[in-house]
């Protein structure tokens, strides 16, 4: 078995972000992934979420 692509490795991260990932692709990210890059996706992931919400809440909050 190979290491989970680039493409694999968000797809992956954005389906356990928002709660729908599957306990099959759970086990092959956690037999193959490497840990270190889903930790930085994650937290860029979180960084860019949080941004998001800020600014859409800013921009309602000024209108």
């Amino acid at each position: 078995m190979s290491k989970p692509s680039f493409i694999q490795t968000i797809k992956s991260i954005l389906a356990a972000f928002i709660g729908v990932q599957s306990e099959q692709n759970r086990k092959i990210d956690f037999e193959q992934g490497s840990m270190a890059s889903y930790i930085v996706a994650g937290l860029i992931f979180t960084v860019l979420f949080i941004s998001v919400i800020i600014f859409v809440v800013s921009k309602v909050l000024n209108n």
